[in-house]
């Protein structure tokens, strides 16, 4: 089977949708609303994932998402910067981890969404 793709997204679940939204925005995604409890949030048109007003424990604590950045050190930089492990009592901001593929930092969202930002060095 041959895909012709133009995007992927992930659905992810909010404990408290607003706060959420305002996070994300303050992280730097573009916002487009789909409904009262769904929104798109996006980098790029097609580098985003949904946001739903709807909250599972099990499924929120088990969600990651891994998002590819040009340079991690910056990236880990700017996260520090904007404060956002200060501002949200849930959010969690680690040291740069370095692997054999490549180097990531993680952030857990107000929820408990694991996000990955990573930079390949391949």
């Amino acid at each position: 089977m041959k895909h012709q793709a133009k995007s992927i997204r992930s659905f992810t679940g909010a404990k408290n949708f607003n706060e959420s939204r305002e996070f994300y925005s303050a992280l730097g995604f573009t916002e487009n609303v789909i409904s009262h409890n769904m929104s798109y949030f996006h980098v790029e048109p097609n580098i985003g994932f949904y946001l739903q007003d709807a909250y599972v424990k099990d499924w929120v604590d088990n969600s990651m998402i891994f998002l590819e950045v040009d340079d991690v050190e910056r990236y880990h930089a700017e996260l520090t910067a904007l404060g956002l492990h200060d501002k949200y009592k849930l959010v969690r901001l680690s040291h740069i981890h370095n692997n054999d593929w490549g180097s990531e930092v993680f952030m857990h969202d107000p929820s408990g969404v694991l996000w990955h930002f990573g930079q390949f060095h391949w």
